[in-house]
Order: structure tokens, then sequence, then C-alpha cells
């Protein structure tokens, strides 16, 4: 099954100065994974549904990841 979100672990080396970012990650569209928009694709019931979201179909609905929180913010 494909994800939107793609997460990673750079390397760290031992003789980096500064406190790395233990994991990264990225998001990639979904219509990366769809292809060809298939026609009567279903979309959302209201307007209001639709402008909240960007656009009118809930398949290529993408939110914005919610940032990781580092272990020194925590």
């Amino acid at each position: 099954m494909f994800t939107q979100y793609k997460y990673w672990k750079p390397y760290i080396s031992p003789f980096d100065p500064c406190k790395p970012i233990e994991v990264k990650y990225y998001s990639t569209p979904p219509q990366l994974y769809m292809g060809f928009q298939p026609p009567g694709l279903p979309q959302f019931q209201t307007p209001r549904e639709a402008l909240m979201a960007g656009t009118l179909w809930p398949q290529l609905f993408s939110p914005y990841p919610i940032p990781l929180k580092r272990r020194d913010e925590a």
C-alpha cells in the first residue's frame, strides 16, 4: 500500500558537531499514485467540504503533515 508520507534515518557521523535530526520525512502528492483520473470519481458532498480540502475529489486530498516533535522540545 502506498502512503503519502515517506520517512528515513540519515547517517549520523560520530564527528558531527551539531545535534542531528534523527528522522526526516517528506510527503508525496496523491496524484503520483493515481495515474489518470478515472471517470466517475466520487466528489465531496458539499462545496464547503471541497473548499476546505482544496480539491473536489477526496482521493486527491493531501493534508499538510504534522511536524514531528524533537526530543529536546517535548
